[in-house]
């Protein structure tokens, strides 16, 4: 079997990748060039389109769509917005993307903002992440001083503003539009769509955003084309994805897998299997979020956003928490119920109130108290939540629940059945 193509990580390891002198040593700032001077801009667009790259950060959007659905003839300004508010639990290939090769992002925010015709970027990161960051801005003033990022890039008339933006430390700030309220200083409320950010984003204007990963893989594409990215993967899944993988494995890390692969060879091969000789129990295949999957399902699916839908999960954010026999499902998903009631904004009652009743169920499980009909109770909460809200957040509390509930009822009826002798035992003197 061929070694696998890196896209995206093909810098990390080499000593200094995050400067600019590494990065021109190792093609950096090359697609830039081809793009400003033998493409014009509808070509950019139309070989991601080709590509079939994905949005990286979650919903799994076609980047080119995307793209496509900027008005060309709109007389306002148009912006590019990164999304580095990399909050999901159990994701962390973003900010391994930015330690290790900032200029990447840098380099296909500039790409993506002369295919759209805009002249500001914005990378609005996490806000706890400040040491990325302070990387990113040590990055910019590099390319600020070649002259890759500012007035006439590269001696052409294409001139373009690339600015970093601290989060307000919210998950919910990873939404789009929460993330454009947040960007403009008002709290970090989603907003309603339509009208989408293409053609009323930032400030009221166009404005694409995309993921850290969806841009850095850009330059990628404009320097090898479509084609040849769209075969590093699957037919309607293009390229290649990193995927932070956690938990119960010996060699947690970020990985770069070409879609398709299977999880299967991710988890034996690329992380050494699982910890102590362990059996696998279940995986969680895209970040929190996402329903979760059984051993069986996990050994005989391929990731990639169509083979992961088929047994009713999403690749999401491309972060893998694997759970062996020892972890108790009831706990792990007691712990994401706790964290997304934590994180609700309150903009609406579904998610607002809703998750504040999920979290006092599954505590009185917890602590004792807790009854047989407390598990019909939870199925039927989840459905007046789930659907119902404001955004997607109240989906994330929802769909973990409800998955691991169909495929671990076991773990739950345990859970009840602790939590009846919890309240009948006495209480320690």
């Amino acid at each position: 079997m061929a070694e696998p193509v890196r896209v995206v990580s093909k810098r990390f390891g080499i000593p200094d990748s995050h400067t600019l002198g590494v990065y021109l040593e190792h093609d950096g700032y090359v697609a830039l060039e081809k793009a400003l001077k033998s493409m014009q801009p509808a070509d950019v667009i139309e070989e991601v389109k080709k590509s079939a790259l994905r949005g990286r950060g979650g919903a799994g959007f076609p980047t080119g769509m995307k793209w496509s659905f900027v008005p060309k003839d709109s007389p306002k300004p148009k912006y590019i917005v990164c999304n580095a508010d990399e909050s999901e639990p159990g994701t962390f290939k973003d900010r391994a993307l930015m330690e290790n090769d900032p200029h990447s992002l840098i380099e296909g925010c500039l790409i993506a903002a002369y295919a759209l015709g805009s002249h500001t970027c914005y990378i609005y990161i996490r806000g706890e992440y400040g040491w990325v960051q302070d990387g990113m801005d040590a990055a910019i003033r590099e390319a600020y001083e070649k002259g890759y990022c500012g007035k006439n890039i590269l001696g052409t008339d294409f001139s373009c503003d690339v600015y970093t933006h601290p989060g307000a430390g919210a998950y919910i700030c990873g939404e789009e539009t929460a993330l454009l309220n947040s960007l403009e200083g008002k709290r970090g409320h989603p907003r309603i769509k339509p009208p989408f950010p293409a053609v009323e984003g930032l400030y009221g204007c166009p404005t694409v955003v995309n993921n850290v990963e969806t841009l850095a893989t850009v330059p990628w594409i404009v320097q090898h084309g479509g084609d040849a990215f769209r075969q590093l993967g699957t037919e309607k899944s293009g390229g290649t994805r990193l995927v932070s993988v956690c938990g119960h494995v010996n060699k947690p890390g970020v990985y770069e897998i070409p879609l398709g692969y299977p999880m299967k060879d991710l988890l034996e091969k690329e992380c050494g299997g699982i910890r102590n000789g362990n059996k696998l129990k279940a995986v969680i295949p895209g970040g929190s979020s996402v329903p979760i999957i059984t051993a069986e399902e996990a050994y005989s699916v391929k990731l990639d956003f169509e083979s992961i839908g088929e047994v009713g999960s999403m690749l999401g954010s491309g972060g893998v928490i694997v759970m062996d026999e020892t972890a108790d499902i009831f706990e792990s998903t007691f712990r994401l119920v706790h964290f997304y009631k934590h994180e609700s904004c309150g903009w609406c009652t579904p998610c607002r109130d809703g998750s504040d009743w999920m979290e006092q169920l599954f505590d009185r499980i917890a602590i004792g108290g807790g009854r047989q009909e407390d598990l019909a109770l939870i199925t039927s909460l989840g459905k007046n939540i789930e659907g119902k809200s404001h955004c997607a957040l109240a989906d994330a509390l929802v769909w973990p629940i409800t998955s691991s509930m169909k495929k671990f009822p076991e773990d739950y009826q345990r859970a009840i059945e602790r939590s009846r002798k919890l309240l009948h035992e006495p209480a320690a003197v």
